[in-house]
């Protein structure tokens, strides 16, 4: 068991706060006004190996742990929750070629992938499928050399924006058994987006809805077998939900830092704020719920590093309680700074707007609890 980072991970990790100190956090507040999608940026990332963190080298990636993954997702976080979040997404997207692709679509996608000269998306969620991903329906036909596809996927994060869909679709029957997933060019005929979603927060990167009309998609795209999508989708997801926990770590953290900064320049009533003992006690839950998801993840990201049997499970539970306590704290930090934390000058309300839908997303909360109790019910059998 880790409780400590070696010099390895602490400079994984330091690097990965010098770049969200220099090139991320002096322009969020920017990006989320304008609904700037920082491409530009976000390939400089890249040459420093956060887009390929977990994939094979063979093919451009920098072959890390999740363990690795999860310090320079919380660290660039710090600088903006929404840009890390979505480099996680196009991680995700890019690991499922990795671990369930041909040597052939690997080497076809993934070099550029890694240096994100592509951009990747996730698709899975539908209009009438989101916790219940198994009931989707966009259905893929196999005509010939090629899939005709047909449906609609929702709330997708850089659609538009981004060069490959990574989209899971109903090739069969009903249930998770039908579903395959395959990988498609944004640019390819019948293939259209919906507009940009005016969202409450993680502004600087888009989501639309993906359209599917006729679109031809080769048979060549497809991933693994026909009727494993829903497998590679859950499998994704393990590391997803670390991924997204780490971004609300990293948020709060620089939420925290703000209102200890703030206190001790605020005064009331002849004090300085951080001279309150009511108010201190606050920060320290602040800190000590932090440190404990911290821990959380990191012993969640272990398990999964290690193929451990509740891998799922810890990464459910560490998703939980990581992004619950990461909207908290951040809400807590805005109260500390009163009416100031709800200006969006002061940066609190961003964080505050942009780590609410992790709660949401890669599985919403109740359907973590939902995956635990299953598995807590199945053990006791």
């Amino acid at each position: 068991m880790q409780f400590a980072l070696n010099e390895d991970q602490i400079a994984i990790r330091d690097m990965a706060l010098a770049f969200a100190a220099e090139k991320i956090a002096p322009h969020a507040l920017r990006w989320d006004e304008e609904k700037h999608f920082p491409v530009e940026v976000m390939r400089e990332a890249a040459t420093l190996g956060m887009g390929g963190i977990y994939i094979r080298d063979d093919v451009g990636g920098s072959a890390m742990l999740r363990f690795d993954a999860a310090l320079i997702f919380e660290a660039l976080a710090t600088g903006c929750p929404t840009t890390s979040a979505f480099i996680s997404i196009h991680n995700m997207a890019s690991w499922m070629i990795d671990a369930f692709g041909s040597d052939t679509q690997r080497q076809k996608w993934l070099p550029k992938l890694c240096s994100m000269e592509l951009i990747a998306s996730y698709c899975l969620t539908e209009p009438g499928a989101g916790s219940d991903a198994a009931a989707l329906r966009t259905r893929a036909v196999r005509d010939g050399d090629h899939y005709v596809l047909n449906g609609q996927k929702q709330f997708i994060s850089g659609a538009g924006g981004t060069d490959l869909l990574v989209a899971m679709v109903r090739t069969g029957g009903d249930g998770p058994g039908g579903i395959s997933t395959l990988v498609i060019d944004g640019k390819t005929p019948g293939v259209s987006f919906g507009a940009n979603e005016r969202k409450m927060g993680w502004n600087a990167q888009p989501t639309r809805a993906v359209m599917f009309e006729n679109a031809r998609v080769p048979v060549a795209n497809l991933l693994s077998e026909e009727g494993t999508g829903f497998k590679i989708a859950m499998a994704g997801l393990d590391g997803g939900r670390l991924n997204i926990t780490a971004c609300s770590l990293g948020g709060a953290q620089t939420a925290l830092d703000k209102a200890r900064s703030y206190m001790k320049e605020r005064k009331a009533f002849g004090k300085r704020l951080d001279e309150f003992q009511a108010l201190q006690f606050r920060l320290a839950d602040m800190a000590i719920e932090l440190e404990a998801a911290r821990t959380f993840l990191w012993r969640a990201a272990a398990a999964l590093d290690r193929k451990d049997p509740d891998a799922t499970m810890l990464c459910a539970m560490a998703k939980r309680f990581g992004t619950d306590v990461g909207f908290e704290v951040a809400n807590h930090a805005l109260q500390l700074h009163g009416g100031y934390g709800y200006l969006s000058e002061y940066g609190i309300e961003k964080i505050v707007r942009d780590l609410r839908v992790h709660q949401i997303l890669e599985g919403t909360n109740e359907i973590m609890r939902l995956i635990v109790a299953r598995k807590l019910i199945e053990g006791a059998r």
